[in-house]
């Protein structure tokens, strides 16, 4: 089968490269899914950089989440053939969904919601996992609050900008230009701001009439984290959620005691089934009732990938990019 691979750290346009490999068999637990569409997100572009922390050793086909049909099973596994899922992937043993076929453990895939294609379905579940497990399980967003979310425009941003939407607080996006802003004003952010034009504590403190965010949703890090950190309510949670800036947010815990505030980290890898199957369930019925809508805004073919991948480390991808086959 068709796979791209990484066999050595640098940019996604250098380093990814077209191999012929054998077809990967299930183990115990897994599934392989034939690929009808995979996500494409920062932590695939950190992968061939070789600076993310879950990087497989050795060569490795990357894609942490896709879509498609299973096709074949492993021992003790009890699911269909033909079966549609959307799941995430097997990458840290180099079996990604930027490939024909991946390996999967079929506890870690899930049905396509009800209003969800096989394209918007690659690209929905890590993204609204992540937000609902910052928004809901970590911060207990409550309705009326208010949420700022860093790099909103981007594939994780957006999720969670609509997610807290949908939870009926007041939503914040914070950008970088007018047209992520336009993009998220589309997508039910209710203020937005561009942190490029200066004084994003003093802007978010007048957009809330002076009291502060109960939230800041942050993929990003770095300075632009840590100065929203300080426009935190009484209370208010900063979610440490990722480090797109290449940095996490520093905040000096003398800060968080004369605040009153916490820094909260958010980590989707550490939910049982149990756990996941009951998150699916209210992220499809917000689906379901069109409370969640479609973020995926760009769709690129199996042999684009790596130009692809590089616009989106070259931060010029607005919403979610999807790869179809």
């Amino acid at each position: 089968m068709r796979a791209w691979r990484v066999e050595r750290p640098g940019e996604p346009s250098e380093v990814l490269s077209l191999a012929d490999v054998p077809v990967p068999e299930p183990g115990p637990g897994q599934i392989r899914v034939q690929v009808t569409a995979a996500g494409i997100g920062l932590p695939d572009v950190l992968m061939c950089r070789h600076t993310y922390p879950l990087t497989p050793s050795g060569a490795f086909t990357p894609g942490q989440e896709g879509a498609g049909v299973v096709i074949a099973v492993g021992p003790d596994v009890d699911m269909a053939l033909g079966t549609k899922v959307m799941s995430t992937t097997s990458f840290m043993e180099g079996s990604g969904s930027f490939a024909e076929e991946y390996l999967t453990p079929a506890r870690s895939s899930f049905a396509v919601p009800s209003g969800l294609g096989d394209v918007e379905a690659a690209g929905f579940w890590i993204p609204h996992l992540t937000a609902w497990i910052g928004l809901v399980d970590r911060a207990h967003l409550e309705p009326g609050q208010w949420v700022a979310v860093i790099g909103a425009a981007g594939g994780s941003g957006i999720a969670a900008v609509q997610l807290g939407r949908a939870l009926g607080a007041r939503v914040v996006a914070i950008v970088s230009d007018e047209a992520r802003a336009e993009f998220c004003r589309g997508r039910g952010a209710d203020e937005t701001i561009n942190y490029r034009d200066g004084d994003l504590a003093g802007r978010l403190r007048l957009i809330t009439g002076g009291r502060g965010v109960d939230v800041v949703y942050d993929p990003v890090g770095g300075s632009v984290a840590e100065e929203a950190a300080t426009a935190l309510a009484r209370h208010g949670r900063l979610l440490a959620v990722g480090f797109a800036s290449g940095n996490w947010a520093r905040i000096e815990t003398i800060n968080l005691v004369v605040t009153n505030t916490s820094l909260v980290g958010v980590y989707a890898g550490d939910y049982g089934r149990d756990e996941l199957d009951v998150i699916h369930a209210r992220l499809s019925d917000l689906v379901s009732s069109g409370r969640l809508q479609n973020t995926v805004t760009t769709q690129v073919a199996f042999d684009d990938l790596p130009s692809a991948l590089q616009r989106l480390a070259d931060r010029s991808v607005i919403g979610k990019m999807v790869m179809v086959c």
